[in-house]
């Protein structure tokens, strides 16, 4: 069992850091052809071709995940990393209410927010982390050097190095199954339709709808970070908003 908890300047020296990892990026300088990265926390390389005219997103509706774990199994079968990493998850946490009520017991999904403005991008000494014209952010395994900085930078904690490759690692929406008309291995599993994936530029897509059907719900992560993800959440407690780490009313039930 373990409670974390931050100071309130914690957002600021986030974004400082950030700050000091692109700086750091540049001063390596980018391999190959890559074009190199002016020292701003702003800057974004130039995104790489993708599904045209596509922007994916996800909408996780926490009222209906039960915390069964299906999407988490799917995608390490579908993706097979090694044993005890896992790209995405869903924590157990419990919310005091400070007024002596049994704890709110909440499955919070995890994974990696595909953000418009990814920090995870930039810090790259190499461009092996880049983002696809659809929003979809991956790693070139080949060109990764696992040298951590996207780790680091990442807000979400969705990062990881691989312990087998060596190189990072993290969702990729199942971009090879949406490529071929397939949902991504945690939408496909879930039993409860918790998750939705779909083009956020199409008005009519399912994922647009639900948003639209319930916009004073939506909420992110972070939003502070100003990362702008495009993971959104339906029933979000507002003790998660800011991040889960350092919140004096949340407690995560188990390590991982």
């Amino acid at each position: 069992m373990s409670e974390n908890r931050l100071s309130p300047t914690t957002s600021d020296s986030k974004r400082s850091f950030l700050q000091e990892l692109v700086a750091l990026a540049t001063g390596f300088g980018l391999a190959g052809t890559a074009q190199a990265a002016p020292a701003t926390p702003d800057f974004q390389p130039t995104r790489r071709p993708g599904m045209e005219g596509k922007r994916f997103g996800m909408l996780v509706d926490m009222r209906k995940c039960i915390g069964c774990q299906a999407c988490t199994v799917s995608c390490s079968v579908e993706n097979q990393p090694p044993i005890g990493q896992f790209r995405t998850t869903v924590l157990q946490y419990e919310i005091n209410d400070g007024a002596g009520s049994a704890p709110a017991m909440v499955s919070l999904p995890r994974l990696c927010n595909h953000c418009d403005s990814p920090p995870c991008v930039p810090v790259c000494p190499v461009q092996a982390t880049f983002q696809r014209t659809d929003g979809i952010v991956l790693v070139d395994n080949e060109r990764c050097v696992g040298c951590g900085y996207c780790v680091q930078a990442c807000p979400y904690d969705a990062r990881f190095i691989n312990h087998e490759t060596q190189t990072a690692d993290k969702c990729t929406f199942c971009e090879h199954r949406l490529e071929v008309g397939l949902l991504p291995a945690c939408v496909e599993s879930c039993v409860g339709g918790a998750r939705v994936i779909g083009d956020l530029n199409d008005p009519a897509s399912e994922i647009n709808q639900r948003m639209a059907a319930h916009q004073a719900e939506i909420k992110v992560l972070k939003p502070d970070m100003k990362t702008q993800p495009r993971v959104f959440y339906i029933g979000l407690p507002d003790e998660f908003v800011h991040g889960v780490d350092g919140q004096a009313s949340v407690r995560l039930l188990s390590d991982h």
